[in-house]
């Protein structure tokens, strides 16, 4: 009975926010709720949210402090170097800023931490988007399914748990999966290509000038702007329009499209990059500072010198008093970055209910128990590749905490009565990574639309299908390999 009814409560919560008949955060409050009601343990209700409001608090206190600190660096300039070396190379070409997103995703996600590299992708890549009115939900899905390859490294997270569950060398683990996971980033490039390519076709390929001329601003005077092909620098005067044509590859017809002035032809390029570089907060001075302390905070994160969430309490209160020294200047900073600091902290509380009740009235264990007991005997032998299909569903209705020291533990014991070795269960299990990151029980994917304004439903509808795939090409991978 608990195992249908914990099925049911997923499935209901998942249906609710992709339909939009409900928000997720009262999604993730309400339906958990009323479904320990119906199996009868309501009186618990209160005990379960507080056991799963406390194992996630520390969660909730990192994503805090993480959004506020990298929130302060991005202000002050720290990766503006970096953003600009990305977008230099995307230009206004919607396949280029595609491809980048998923580049920047990837390059950031080194870091191990989820919740950084969606803030520093999207705080990069939004303006592009919105400028030249691609889909938001092409970077969200692209940034997840990439940041959730990368999520295996052994810092990461889930290889840990599947050595710490089965006792195993994170690196006996890590290595040998490599070149599997190396294919499963080049599928998450090819995917961006091919997403890209799609919004060509819809947008065209323009070039900065015309890019600038989508957004309408007052006209004085309409002057005549050449394109001069995707390296056009004609340049237009203060005060005038232009009509220029967006070439789509794929309508073989031009858009008309109004463009106002700016002083000079270096502030059109940086008001399309979306990096303002007069902005009163950047402190160019304290550059190296800066830098320092965020390779000493990653450093400390990756050696585990403190907890995570004191690490970024430091960092942040440290980032603010040096370069804010002001009292209004701290606040201002603070304030310009509240807004995402209470949708992630209220949604990370939220999935608190909903995890604390799965897990306190038992449907989580008795979901895995049915999943594991469906499996036939005569797939004993390839229980590596079985371990790696079940990762999939797993991993994205259960933390990885539930799924590696809650059923890793069963496959892999189920696998030794067949002959197959603990270590080869530990990789297959991280094939279902891509698609564990848009899970909505992950909150870094709520700083991920949170940032980029897009609707959970519709990032779980255009991104599970491709991370799927992803995670397909990755197992694959391994057994062609011979890793699994």
């Amino acid at each position: 009975m608990l195992t249908i009814l914990g099925f049911a409560m997923i499935a209901t919560f998942l249906v609710l926010i992709m339909t939009k008949k409900m928000s997720p955060i009262a999604a993730l409050v309400l339906i958990p709720a009323l479904f320990c009601v119906a199996v009868g343990q309501g009186a618990q209700l209160g005990d379960y949210v507080i056991e799963g409001v406390g194992n996630l608090a520390p969660t909730a206190a990192m994503l805090m402090f993480a959004i506020v600190y990298f929130g302060v660096m991005i202000d002050v300039g720290l990766f503006d170097p970096i953003v600009r070396g990305i977008l230099k190379f995307c230009q206004a070409d919607p396949m280029r800023i595609v491809v980048g997103t998923a580049v920047l995703a990837a390059i950031v996600s080194l870091d191990g931490d989820g919740s950084t590299t969606f803030m520093i992708t999207v705080s990069a890549m939004y303006p592009l988007y919105k400028r030249l009115k691609m889909s938001l939900v092409v970077m969200t899905g692209v940034a997840a399914t990439a940041n959730g390859v990368m999520n295996t490294l052994p810092w990461g997270g889930p290889t840990a748990r599947a050595a710490t569950a089965l006792k195993l060398d994170a690196s006996e683990i890590f290595v040998p999966m490599i070149p599997a996971l190396a294919m499963g980033l080049l599928a998450v490039f090819v995917l961006a290509y091919v997403l890209g390519i799609r919004e060509r076709k819809r947008l065209g390929m323009l070039t900065l000038d015309e890019a600038l001329a989508r957004e309408p601003r007052p006209e004085a005077e309409t002057v005549s702007a050449g394109t001069g092909g995707t390296g056009g620098k004609d340049r237009l005067r203060k005060g005038t329009t232009a009509s220029v044509s967006a070439s789509g590859t794929g309508t073989g017809s031009g858009t008309s499209a109004s463009a106002g002035g700016t002083e000079n032809a270096d502030e059109d390029d940086d008001a399309f990059q979306g990096l303002d570089p007069n902005r009163p907060t950047l402190r160019p001075k304290l550059y190296w500072f800066n830098a320092g302390l965020t390779a000493a905070l990653l450093t400390a994160m990756i050696m585990e010198l403190l907890p995570i969430p004191v690490l970024f309490l430091l960092g942040a209160a440290l980032a603010l008093t040096v370069n804010f020294p002001h009292m209004p200047d701290q606040r201002a900073r603070i304030a310009a970055h509240a807004d995402n600091v209470l949708n992630v902290s209220g949604m990370v509380f939220a999935a608190a209910v909903f995890t604390g009740v799965l897990t306190g009235t038992g449907m989580v264990e008795h979901m895995a128990d049915w999943v594991v007991g469906t499996v036939p005997e005569a797939m004993g032998p390839h229980m590596a590749i079985v371990t790696g299909l079940l990762s999939l569903p797993l991993t994205y209705f259960m933390s990885n905490d539930g799924f590696y020291f809650g059923v890793l533990p069963v496959l892999a014991e189920a696998g030794a009565a067949h002959g197959v070795s603990p270590v080869e269960i530990a990789r297959a299990s991280l094939a279902g990574q891509a698609l564990h990151m848009s899970s909505p029980l992950v909150p870094a994917v709520y700083v991920l639309v949170g940032m980029a304004k897009v609707e959970f439903g519709d990032h779980t509808r255009f991104t599970v299908k491709w991370a799927v795939l992803t995670s397909l090409v990755v197992l694959a991978a391994g057994i062609l390999f011979g890793i699994m």
